[in-house]
């Protein structure tokens, strides 16, 4: 759609197809999702430019509106989210961007005498802690750029802050609401919850064309309808898909669901097609159930048992967002004496979870028992000690069989285990380097249960030497790892 003559610089602005429907929705939360190169960025900034000019003018002729602008990380709000706004409202034509309260403060008068006077402010919110940060903020709308690295938790805060500017009391909002533009997350993503299964009212996703299609195994061509294809350089997908895994094409260019491995495997020697059974595992009745819980804001717990030739079976997980001790305890008690009651159980932990805060004296395995989970502290919480737990059975064969099968039922874990749980990779030029230390994610919460569980039911007694301790162990020069 072409700029009005009223706004104060000649810039044309035609909105895609998908785009285009987009803007004519006026629903609480809106999301778009679309490959690489669709545009959809481009469209939530107009979005913003769009919703400023078209509020209400209050008794002084002003039509003043706050949005907010979040991303993951301030790295990706700046050298993304920010950037491609700028090229749009460049500070030469409309006004400087304060860069040191990240915002920009937007004002020219239209046609009819009325003043659009908005606020726009970058932020970065990529954990539920962030929340605190929005706690006083008052503003029109919010846009969630690239939101399937943020947390649904914040999606809600940012909700619940919007149509708080202008007041009531100054003529209120005539628009107000989130609207989220992404790139295809995991189908056990929040966006794919509410997009493809809940479809909550006041919620409404629109899909963008996929910009290629597979024909046949990694053949890929061109979507001759999918949107944007002329703003993009000759041979965008082409040049792009050359090299790249299957499962990145398919999501970053056919804007399919999907799970993309990033980084370094923590576990390289899992193999899916090995180590994933194609048939959901059943508990073996008579045999004892182990659980391992890794706490946090994130708890996650894991399920497995020994069979009788001791291969391990992991069969259930349990995986959260956002939540405390209790009421994880309240999600994880009923199951266990719900699916499980017939079981005999042994419940092992991160060992940290038997720490007190300095705020308060009961600790998160003590939480547990209370409400009664009958958790117990693993043996160590030494990453070298955990990583053997688990890697010994994943190498392990038994009777010609894996040591170590994982349920399809447990999607976060299995897919943690192909990679998801990863050392990040380090910016460094010319070698391939990760970080020392696995990402923190929601992959890796299970897989970190899955290693306490292991811990707990005797792993890490094939990795300690005869007639030491597990702190000997731990603190021992030379101790043989598997």
């Amino acid at each position: 759609m072409p700029v009005t003559p009223e706004q104060p610089f000649n810039v044309v602005y035609r909105a895609l197809p998908t785009i285009s429907d987009f803007h004519r929705n006026d629903d609480f939360i809106r999301g778009v999702r679309g490959p690489y190169g669709s545009g959809k960025s481009t469209g939530c900034c107009w979005e913003i430019w769009r919703r400023a000019a078209a509020q209400k003018p209050d008794a002084e002729g002003r039509r003043r509106t706050r949005f907010l602008i979040v991303r993951n990380t301030y790295r990706e709000l700046h050298d993304t989210t920010l950037k491609t706004w700028l090229e749009w409202f460049r500070e030469d034509l409309i006004g400087n961007f304060n860069r040191s309260q990240m915002a920009h403060n937007i004002e020219y008068t239209m046609a009819d005498g009325t003043t659009v006077q908005t606020e726009v402010l970058f932020r970065a919110l990529d954990k539920p802690s962030d929340v605190k940060k929005l706690l006083s903020l008052e503003i029109t709308g919010a846009w969630v750029n690239e939101a399937r690295e943020v947390p649904k938790g914040v999606i809600d805060a940012l909700a619940d802050r919007t149509g708080r500017f202008p007041a009531v009391r100054d003529g209120g909002c005539t628009w107000r609401g989130v609207f989220m533009d992404t790139n295809p997350p995991d189908d056990d993503h929040w966006w794919y919850r509410m997009a493809e299964e809940e479809r909550p009212a006041g919620w409404s996703f629109y899909t963008q064309p996929p910009g290629i299609f597979e024909i046949g195994n990694r053949h890929y061509v061109i979507n001759p309808k999918a949107e944007n294809l002329e703003n993009l350089e000759n041979g965008y997908y082409q040049t792009r898909w050359a090299g790249k895994k299957r499962d990145y094409v398919l999501v970053h260019y056919g804007n399919q669901y999907g799970f993309v491995q990033e980084g370094k495997p923590v576990y390289a020697e899992y193999v899916d097609t090995v180590h994933c059974s194609q048939d959901i595992i059943e508990p073996i009745r008579g045999r004892k159930l182990y659980v391992g819980i890794d706490f946090g804001l994130t708890p996650a717990a894991t399920f497995a048992q020994m069979d009788v030739l001791g291969r391990w079976n992991v069969i259930d997980e349990v995986v959260t967002e956002d939540m405390g001790a209790m009421r994880f305890a309240d999600v994880l008690g009923p199951k266990l004496r719900g699916e499980y009651k017939d079981y005999e159980v042994e419940i092992y932990g991160d060992p940290a979870g038997d720490d007190r805060a300095q705020t308060d004296e009961r600790t998160p395995i003590s939480i547990l028992q209370s409400r009664g989970v009958p958790a117990m502290p693993a043996p160590s919480n030494d990453p070298v000690m955990r990583h053997a737990a688990l890697e010994g059975p994943l190498q392990r064969m038994i009777d010609g069989k894996p040591g170590f099968m994982i349920s399809p039922r447990c999607k976060i874990t299995r897919k943690g285990l192909a990679g998801g749980y990863h050392y990040k990779r380090v910016e460094v030029k010319g070698e391939e380097r990760f970080q020392d230390k696995p990402l923190k994610n929601k992959f890796s919460h299970p897989v970190e249960s899955l290693e306490y569980l292991l811990l707990g039911a005797g792993e890490g007694d094939n990795i300690i030497p005869s007639g030491l301790g597990w702190d000997e162990a731990v603190n021992a020069p030379d101790i043989p790892m598997v």
